[in-house]
């Protein structure tokens, strides 16, 4: 006996929460919409996956379509299914996050006319945003904060040499709140993985500090399993 399968006709769709570091503040990159529904509103960059693409070569796409990104690491940390998520009907959106070095980045710009532009907003004065886009940034803003924890990410949105104020601000940046200066820089320092250089900041006004840089083949020598960063 031929067994009927059920016709589907849900529709799926990217999100993509792609945070950055810079002049001590932690940013997210948003998109000004310039197509209906919400158009002219700020939004993640987000949109329809195609019916001949895997998920992870949509979020590819659909990130360069929008920002002229291209060749970042993302992952993949929650689906959203709410049956009245989008206006125009069953959409469900698979959320991606990355965290990258905002300088040396390119311009931004969108090579799509769904898009009017893309820029990086700053997270602590982040407006509405379309769709369910704020749930969406506060599920990938909290994910990051609880691996800022257990896991040396914060490099990843540094600078490749940094000094110790650099770290301590972003650190403060993500989890929402003030670090004591000596009891994080011991901290910091005695676990190993910080490489002093024979180099200090340039071109600043005020005493240049000492530049290091993350060693990841000596954290990854010294650490098997997560450790409590800044707790």
């Amino acid at each position: 006996m031929e067994v009927k399968l059920p016709t589907f006709d849900s529709v799926f769709s990217i999100d993509c929460v792609i945070f950055g570091f810079e002049a001590g503040e932690l940013k997210i990159l948003l998109i000004e919409r310039n197509e209906e529904p919400f158009k002219d509103w700020l939004a993640l960059p987000g949109y329809i996956v195609s019916q001949d693409e895997s998920i992870d070569d949509a979020a590819e796409r659909i990130l360069y379509e929008l920002t002229g990104l291209r060749d970042l690491h993302m992952q993949q940390f929650h689906t959203f299914g709410e049956v009245k998520r989008h206006p125009q009907g069953r959409v469900i959106t698979v959320a991606y996050y990355a965290l990258i070095r905002i300088n040396g980045q390119k311009e931004l710009k969108p090579v799509t006319q769904y898009a009017k532009s893309a820029f990086w907003h700053p997270v602590n004065d982040l407006p509405k945003l379309a769709f369910d886009h704020s749930e969406i940034f506060n599920t990938g803003f909290n994910k990051i904060r609880r691996r800022l924890n257990y896991q040396p990410i914060a490099f990843e949105l540094l600078p490749e040499k940094f000094t110790l104020t650099q770290l301590q601000s972003l650190y403060e940046a993500v989890l929402n709140k003030k670090l004591d200066k000596r009891n994080f820089r011991k901290k910091m320092l005695s676990y190993g993985f910080l490489k002093e250089l024979d180099e200090k900041q340039k071109g600043v006004s005020y005493r240049a500090a000492k530049l290091y840089k993350f060693d990841r083949r000596k954290y990854a020598k010294i650490f098997q399993n997560e450790l409590n960063l800044v707790q």
